[in-house]
């Protein structure tokens, strides 16, 4: 399985930024602009906390067994790598709209002295930082279940438990 890249991340956001950014200019040209709603950043927050609970409980596991603990639970690889590949995907959709929150947040920081506008800047705000503590959880999770042997052999395509 391929590692997450940053460089990705971070484009899938200035893109999405871009174009949304754009978006609600022309939207606001037209007279009305679409509402940041108040779930997004909550929604991404439990996505954030789901995928550090995994990467906790998985870390917790794995250390119990390299210590050979009696009662260790081991870790099953093929759930090792559905979390893995759910940590991606959560990742790279957490950029696309923190971006496209950030861009709409950019947009709306022309008019913070109405106050409905002022608030979907806020929502839009904290759907920023709730998509880049995903993408930080998504990342943790995924070095959590980095098999030892990878980095030894890193040569750029690491294999993932």
């Amino acid at each position: 399985m391929r590692e997450l890249r940053i460089r990705v991340l971070a484009g899938v956001f200035v893109v999405a930024g871009v174009l949304s950014w754009a978006g609600a200019r022309l939207w606001n040209a037209l007279g009305t602009l679409p509402s940041v709603p108040l779930a997004a950043p909550i929604v991404l927050a439990v996505i954030a906390v789901i995928l550090l609970a995994t990467a906790l409980s998985i870390r917790a596991r794995l250390k119990a067994q390299r210590d050979r603990l009696p009662d260790a639970k081991g870790v099953d690889p093929l759930m090792a790598a559905r979390a893995v590949v759910f940590g991606q995907a959560s990742a790279l959709v957490a950029a696309l709209v923190a971006g496209m929150y950030g861009g709409t947040g950019v947009f709306l920081l022309e008019s913070l002295d109405i106050p409905a506008r002022r608030d979907q800047a806020i929502y839009a705000g904290f759907s920023v930082l709730a998509g880049f503590g995903v993408i930080a959880a998504a990342i943790f999770l995924e070095r959590v279940c980095r098999l030892p042997e990878d980095d030894e052999h890193d040569n750029g395509a690491a294999t993932r438990a």
